[in-house]
C-alpha cells in the first residue's frame, strides 16, 4: 500500500486537496517556531525587557491574554463557521491578520515592552483562530479509521515549514552576526521573513482546499451570530451525550499545558539555565522540529494501528521523562537528550489529540467541536506557561523547579485519559 494512500481519504477527496490542507500547517509553523519558540521569545526577555526579573512572566502573560481571548470566542466562531459554511473565508481573514501583525513585530525594539506585548497578543490570537479552523477540515478529508495518519501527514509536513522559516532566519542571523549587526537590528528582519513565508505558503491552501460545509437555513432566519450562539448553547446542554469528548478536553487542558511550556519557554530555558547561545538555540529548535516531523508522521500510522488512546498515553510518558531530564541536567549534551525526546513527543502528541477530537466530533458541527477543542488547548496554554512563569518568579528565577513541576501536568493528563472510551465517544458522534 502506498504511504499516502487514496484509501485513507473520504469519497470525492483528492490528494491535491489534502496537500493544500497540509500546506496550512506548513505555513503557520514558522510563526510558532520563530516567533513563539526560537527567536522572539528569548529576544523579548533578553533584548526588549532587558532581562528584568518580571520578563518571563510578562512574556507568558501576553500569551495568556491571547489564549484567553481565543478560549472565550473560538467556540462561537466555530459554530458560526459551521452554520454559515464559512470556514475557508474566516480562515483567510485570520491568516491576513496574523501575517500583518507578525510583520509589525519588526517595530518592537529594546524597551518597547508594551508594543511587543500588544502585537504578540494580536498575532497569536489570529494564529490560534486559524489553527482551529484548519483542524476542522480534517474529518471532511479523512476517513474515521485514517484520521491519525492524515493528521500526521499535515502535522509532520508543518514542521518542515517551521524548519524552512527557521533555516532562512538562522542563515540571516549568522550572516548578520558576522557583519557585527546586533540583535535589535537582525531580529526584526526575522519577523518579516516569517510573515512573508506564512502568507505565501497559505496561498496554496486557499487555492486547493475546498469548502464542503453549506449554509444552514437557521443562520439565515435568525442571523449568523444568534444562530451560532444558540447552537453552541444546545451543544453544552447535551454535554452528557459527549462524555468522552469532554474527558478528552479535560485531558488536553493538562497535557497541552505542558506542551505549551515546551513551545513557549524552551529557548528561554536553554539560554538562561543551560548556557546556549542564540545561534545554538536556533540550531537546537531546528533539530527538534526535524524530530517532531518524524514523530508526527510515524505516530499517525501507529496511532491508527494500536488505537488513539494508547498512542497518546505513550507520548505523555515521553513528556514526563523530558521534564525530569531537563530539570536535572546541567550540560548542553544532557539537554540535547531532553530536546530529542521532546521533539519526538511534540508532533505525535499534538497530532494524536487533533485526530481524537475528530473521532468525537459530529459531522455537521466540526468547526464548533474544534472550537471547543481550541478552548481546551488555549486554557492549557494559559495554565502551563503562566504557572511556569509564576513559579520562576516566586522561586527567585529557579526555572529548574518550574520545569520539573511541568511533569505534574502530563501525569494528571495521563490519569484523565484513562477515563476516555474511544468506541463510546465515536458512537455518540455518529448518533448525532
Amino acid at each position: 500500500m502506498a504511504v499516502f494512500s487514496q484509501d485513507a481519504l473520504n469519497p470525492g477527496v483528492r490528494k491535491r486537496e489534502v496537500f493544500g490542507w497540509a500546506m496550512y500547517d506548513f505555513a503557520n509553523s514558522g510563526y510558532t517556531t520563530v516567533v513563539i519558540t526560537a527567536v522572539f521569545a528569548a529576544y523579548f526577555v533578553g533584548g526588549i525587557a532587558g532581562k528584568a526579573p518580571w520578563a518571563t512572566f510578562a512574556w507568558t502573560a501576553a500569551l495568556s491574554i491571547s489564549y484567553a481571548i481565543v478560549m472565550l470566542t473560538m467556540p462561537s466562531i466555530g459554530a458560526y463557521a459551521d452554520l454559515k459554511g464559512a470556514k475557508k473565508k474566516l480562515l483567510a481573514f485570520f491568516t491576513i491578520g496574523c501575517v500583518i501583525s507578525t510583520a509589525a513585530l519588526a517595530l518592537a525594539g529594546p524597551g518597547s515592552v508594551a508594543l511587543a506585548m500588544v502585537l504578540i497578543i494580536i498575532s497569536n490570537t489570529f494564529f490560534s483562530y486559524g489553527e482551529s479552523l484548519t483542524a476542522a477540515f480534517l474529518p471532511e478529508l479523512a476517513k474515521p479509521e485514517a484520521l491519525g495518519k492524515v493528521s500526521g501527514w499535515g502535522w509532520s509536513f508543518g514542521y518542515f515549514g517551521g524548519m524552512l522559516a527557521l533555516g532562512l532566519c538562522l542563515g540571516y542571523v549568522i550572516w548578520a552576526q558576522g557583519q557585527g549587526i546586533k540583535a535589535d537590528s537582525f531580529v526584526p528582519v526575522t519577523m518579516l521573513i516569517t510573515a512573508v513565508l506564512y502568507g505565501t505558503a497559505a496561498l496554496v491552501t486557499f487555492r486547493l482546499l475546498g469548502e464542503r460545509a453549506t449554509l444552514n437555513p437557521s443562520a439565515m432566519r435568525h442571523g449568523g451570530l444568534k444562530a451560532s450562539l444558540d447552537q453552541l448553547g444546545k451543544t453544552f446542554s447535551r454535554a452528557r451525550q459527549y462524555t468522552d469528548f469532554m474527558w478528552l478536553l479535560l485531558c488536553a487542558v493538562f497535557y497541552q499545558g505542558g506542551v505549551a511550556v515546551a513551545i513557549t519557554l524552551a529557548a528561554i530555558y536553554a539560554e538562561t539555565e543551560i548556557g546556549f547561545k542564540q545561534q545554538e538555540t536556533m540550531v537546537m529548535i531546528f533539530v527538534l522540529n526535524l524530530a517532531a516531523a518524524a514523530g508526527a508522521f510515524a505516530w499517525g500510522y501507529l496511532q491508527d494501528h494500536i488505537g488513539h488512546k494508547v498512542a497518546l498515553a505513550m507520548t505523555l510518558v515521553g513528556w514526563i521523562a523530558t521534564c525530569v531530564i531537563a530539570a536535572i541536567t546541567t550540560t548542553k549534551g544532557g539537554f540535547w537528550w531532553a530536546a530529542a525526546i521532546a521533539g519526538l513527543c511534540m508532533g505525535s502528541s499534538q497530532s494524536a489529540g487533533r485526530a481524537m477530537a475528530g473521532m468525537f466530533a459530529p459531522r455537521a458541527q466540526l468547526a464548533e467541536f474544534y472550537g471547543l477543542w481550541t478552548f481546551a488547548i488555549r486554557l492549557a496554554s494559559i495554565i502551563g506557561p503562566l504557572s511556569y512563569g509564576a513559579i520562576t518568579w516566586a522561586t527567585g528565577g529557579n526555572q529548574r523547579t518550574a520545569i520539573l513541576s511541568t511533569a505534574v501536568l502530563f501525569i494528571v493528563g495521563l490519569i484523565v485519559l484513562a477515563k476516555v472510551n474511544v468506541q463510546r465517544g465515536r458512537e455518540a458522534a455518529m448518533a448525532a
